[in-house]
């Protein structure tokens, strides 16, 4: 036996805690190693099952475009309805911009058409209900169209956000499509539109149905708290019993039946003085979307489905949101917001009350056009910027003063190129396409969205997952995974002297 071998069991013998600590030691990075396998695995069969169910969709979505020449409109199920008829329907040529050209937006009306028509961006065909009928009383609709457009750029701008664009080439743009949904529920009458200067012109031509005293122009961009507190200072004033719905111009929702149930469900809830929001079930574990942890049942006849809102969640990160998914107990936050004008005009004068006074300074006039405008000058600059989550929702929230009706439609803010990828149909593994096809060629090209704008061909080969915005003035070329960061691109554009294509 040489020395060495004599000696170690000696130590053993000496000090017996040792090879058992080292023992435990390593069974527990066993354990470890080995719960690891086991959430890679799951987290792999989740990935299978995505990927499948993705499959399966672009397959019905493919199916559903086949057969679209085919059917009537009465027949079709959402995700293949067809464009209404309309006088901005294109045929030949493709593209996001209404009026064929850039950057001018421009719509020709025709007033012969229906004062409400299907959104061609949701499942209205496929309803039972009558629409005419689902009209709420002292229900109000207020939408916000703000936007500086950075997250789409170079397809959005300053003077075309992406909610006056048509992002699914089916004739209306994000802002129409918004209005299409909410009229059964309200109507022109009740449906007010919050906007910048810069944008006024082109709401008007895209929304001619709209009465020019519901078109709020907020002088310089204030967030959403601003704008919704302005539109319900002004309603309040005309209807003090009035319910507002707050619902952005520029987010897609497919199943517009599901999507009318729940604000008609939020308007009972916002009677009982809460602040409502609506919570869409979420389909991925995003990091691009807030959340809302569901609390305790309100056990609402009226509203079977609403709860309180425990909390409200910034946007986490991915292990974070893959946590708050598997909890079963949150909800992406879609900024919906619904409840009594006056209510939301307490909880602004608890929170946020030199914003609360100067709202009202301006309500107290805005009918009269003269004094408006010199109110606005004198009151708009001085008003916080914030948004209506962390003026009023956060911390009335933490006093059980707001409550979630969860909801089932489906739902997207579009606040990337790889969100509007997803929105858009394909071939298995070739790129997303929008606009005109023909002016895109490519070869052994997987996933990724090719925007064809100038006119040019645009030919890819051997490249997976990129995004190409080809404009007349401007070509941005990034990854998918990447395409959140585009407002920093456009933040250094401007500062390298570029600020006349942002």
């Amino acid at each position: 036996m040489s020395p060495s071998s004599e000696i170690l069991p000696q130590a053993a013998a000496g000090q017996g805690v040792v090879p058992q600590s080292v023992e435990n030691m390593f069974q527990q990075i066993l354990q470890a190693v080995q719960k690891s396998h086991v959430e890679i695995a799951d987290l792999r069969q989740e990935c299978a099952e995505l990927r499948s169910a993705n499959t399966n969709l672009e397959r019905q979505i493919r199916e559903g475009l086949q057969q679209n020449s085919h059917l009537s409109r009465t027949g079709t199920p959402g995700f293949m309805t067809p464009s209404p008829p309309s006088p901005q329907l294109r045929a030949a040529k493709l593209s996001p911009f209404l009026s064929h050209s850039f950057p001018a937006l421009s719509v020709n009306v025709s007033h012969s058409d229906p004062p409400f028509r299907p959104s061609p961006l949701g499942d209205n065909v496929m309803t039972a209900f009558p629409f005419g009928s689902r009209d709420i009383p002292g229900f109000y609709v207020v939408i916000p169209a703000g936007g500086a457009g950075t997250r789409l750029w170079p397809l959005s701008r300053e003077g075309h956000p992406k909610f006056l664009l048509d992002l699914t080439l089916k004739g209306r743009s994000l802002i129409q499509a918004t209005w299409d949904r909410l009229l059964p529920l309200s109507s022109a009458a009740r449906t007010t539109v919050v906007a910048g200067p810069g944008h006024i012109k082109a709401i008007r031509e895209q929304l001619p149905d709209i009465h020019p005293n519901n078109l709020f122009c907020e002088p310089g961009p204030k967030d959403s708290m601003a704008a919704i507190g302005l539109a319900a200072a002004v309603l309040a004033k005309r209807d003090p019993d009035a319910v507002i719905g707050s619902f952005a111009a520029d987010h897609m929702i497919s199943g517009d039946d599901a999507f009318l149930s729940a604000v008609a469900e939020a308007v009972e809830v916002a009677k009982k003085d809460y602040l409502v929001t609506i919570g869409i079930a979420p389909s991925h574990p995003s990091t691009g979307f807030g959340y809302i942890r569901l609390g305790d049942k309100l056990e609402l006849a009226e509203a079977p489905n609403a709860r309180l809102v425990s909390s409200f969640k910034e946007k986490p990160d991915a292990r974070t949101a893959a946590s708050y998914i598997a909890t079963g107990k949150y909800r992406w936050n879609a900024g919906m917001f619904v409840t009594k004008a006056t209510f939301l005009l307490d909880l602004l004068k608890e929170y946020k009350p030199e914003l609360h006074e100067g709202l009202l300074k301006i309500a107290a006039v805005w009918d009269d056009e003269t004094a408006r405008q010199a109110v606005l000058t004198e009151v708009w600059s001085t008003l916080e910027k914030i948004p209506i989550d962390n003026a009023v929702a956060e911390p009335a929230a933490a006093e059980g003063r707001v409550a979630v009706v969860p909801a089932t439609f489906g739902w997207d803010d579009v606040g990337d190129f790889s969100s509007l990828a997803d929105l858009l149909p394909a071939e298995a593994n070739q790129p997303r396409i929008l606009g005109d096809s023909s002016l895109v060629v490519t070869e052994q090209v997987a996933g990724g969205i090719v925007v064809p704008g100038s006119g040019r061909l645009v030919a890819c080969l051997g490249v997976d997952d990129l995004v190409i915005v080809d404009m007349p003035d401007t070509l941005l070329v990034t990854t998918r995974a990447r395409s959140q960061e585009v407002k920093r691109l456009v933040k250094k554009t401007g500062e390298s002297g570029w600020k006349q294509l942002l």
